[in-house]
């Protein structure tokens, strides 16, 4: 009776186990890629060598006049019909100056990540205009109630390394109104690596101001900032836009990290050859690089080269194709091969639902960038509908699908432990089976990852308990998360005088 009491309890011992964090976590963010390679050197080279002819003959035209003047003096030339080139010397320059690495700082600095190198994180991005409505399950305007919720339920979640907001609060009408608050909301919701956008250069020192105050004081935020910019300062194809380039300026002044974003269209402002608008897209986001360098040499930013697919029949955007998963895949290829800190979206699906489209499109693009080596895989969580969409129950169901992809970066350690000569030898000549070995338990949480969401029981199993699928779970985890309590990330005095000093609503 003591041995078999002795055996329960040991059993309940390793329930518990399994059922609490595991030890070693078989899939952290932050894998190794680049096993994934779309294109060969020499390929590789003639896009590259394409992207420098078009700087160097085409140029980029709409130069802002302050941006002009920076160009010229680090070596662009202006070829008197309103474009400046780029000789190759130039952007040569650009990329070797470029930095290689930095620090995406969290408030909580133990959520901070460093990006660059062949690290992958997948993160956020988007402006869905519609939220897929939890009691309803249609699709409806957002609402900064939806950014705030958003913002709550990721911060829960592992696999989101930074979060950028992921919908615009569209009954928000001011433009400067929304993007205080939706800065707000990043900052009161969440301690993780932020980003966010600027609709003009003028709202760039106010927010920088609220997040003083977030800090500690003026000038805290500037010192060790955890907010990013997503700013696209060229527009496809092959021009400046001066009230985004203007936002450069006031990010670079107040030392905020960007994403400098190029976001073509093949067959609409790209060639809808995929190595033609490789190229372009490349010549592009060069640009970008080139612009930075002019202003602040080796100041942080993110290649973010995003290539974009429509369908040629209709002209809607296509975010779940294959030609988007191998575009993303080679454009994370090209950015890591140049040494620069790669940025790709993936994980768009143009579902509606989360049906099986969602499944499909999501796991081939999201898997195809990740394999790549791509440093940060932003759309990746919760977007829908071909980003015009986004969905509380696909946050929680992509961060799952993000540590299936995570462990599969991770690869198999070959060692002699590993390999298992004694195991075998064991088990063959002793009960013929592993069940229960020590190798065997030793592996179980080192080696496997066990999905909350995802359904393994057999049919009658399922059945039994009420044949339930993954959007019904989801949506369970979902309130079960944002019914919680929630940290307060901004103390009482913060958040007072910065309701006092802005238009919180």
């Amino acid at each position: 009776m003591n041995g078999q009491r002795a055996t329960r309890g040991g059993r309940k011992a390793r329930l518990a186990q399994r059922a609490a964090k595991p030890v070693i976590d078989p899939c952290p963010p932050g894998q190794i890629g680049g096993m994934y390679k779309p294109l060969t050197d020499d390929e590789m080279r003639r896009i590259y060598s394409t992207a420098l002819d078009l700087l160097k003959n085409l140029g980029m035209g709409e130069v802002p006049a302050r941006l002009r003047a920076n160009l010229i003096a680090v070596g662009a030339t202006d070829n008197g019909s309103g474009r400046m080139l780029f000789p190759k010397a130039l952007v040569e320059d650009a990329i070797d100056k470029a930095a290689k690495s930095f620090i995406l700082h969290g408030r909580d600095d133990s959520r901070s990540i460093e990006v660059g190198g062949d690290r992958v994180h997948f993160g956020t991005g988007g402006a869905a205009v519609q939220t897929l409505d939890l009691d309803t399950g249609i699709y409806r305007p957002s609402t900064l109630r939806d950014l705030h919720d958003f913002t709550r339920l990721q911060d829960t979640l592992a696999n989101v390394s930074w979060f950028t907001r992921c919908c615009v609060a569209t009954d928000v009408p001011d433009n400067f109104d929304l993007d205080i608050n939706t800065a707000f909301a990043l900052v009161k919701n969440t301690t993780k690596p932020t980003a966010t956008s600027f609709s003009l250069a003028s709202h760039v020192a106010p927010i920088v101001e609220m997040l003083d105050i977030a800090a500690g004081g003026p000038g805290a935020f500037s010192q060790r900032p955890f907010m990013k910019a997503h700013i696209s300062p060229v527009i496809s194809p092959m021009r400046y836009g001066e009230d985004a380039v203007d936002v450069v300026y006031e990010c670079i002044r107040h030392n905020i990290p960007m994403s400098c974003i190029t976001a073509a269209q093949a067959g609409a402002t790209a060639p809808a050859t995929l190595a033609g608008f490789l190229a372009q897209s490349l010549a592009e986001t060069l640009a970008s690089l080139v612009m930075v360098h002019a202003i602040q040499p080796g100041f942080p930013m993110v290649f973010s080269n995003w290539p974009l697919v429509v369908d040629l029949r209709t002209g809607a955007f296509s975010g779940g194709s294959g030609e988007t998963a191998v575009l993303n895949a080679a454009s994370a290829q090209l950015s890591n091969w140049l040494g620069l800190v790669s940025g790709v979206a993936s994980s768009m699906t143009d579902a509606k639902a989360i049906d099986a489209q969602y499944g499909m499109e999501k796991g081939i693009t999201s898997l195809a960038a990740a394999l790549s080596g791509a440093n940060l895989i932003y759309e990746s969580s919760g977007m829908t509908a071909s980003l015009l969409g986004a969905s509380f129950e696909a946050f929680v169901l992509d961060d799952e699908m993000h540590s299936h992809t995570y462990r599969t970066l991770r690869g198999i350690e070959v060692n002699d432990s590993n390999l298992g000569y004694k195991a075998i030898c064991d088990a063959v000549l002793g009960e013929g089976h592993f069940l229960g070995g020590a190798h065997t338990l030793e592996a179980m949480e080192r080696d496997y990852f066990y999905p909350a969401l995802a359904d393994r029981d057999d049919p009658k199993s399922w059945s039994d308990k009420g044949a339930v699928d993954a959007w019904s779970r989801a949506r369970i985890r979902v309130r079960e998360i944002l019914g919680a309590e929630m940290p307060d990330y901004l103390d009482r005095k913060s958040e007072k005088e910065i309701c006092r000093r802005f238009n919180v609503l």
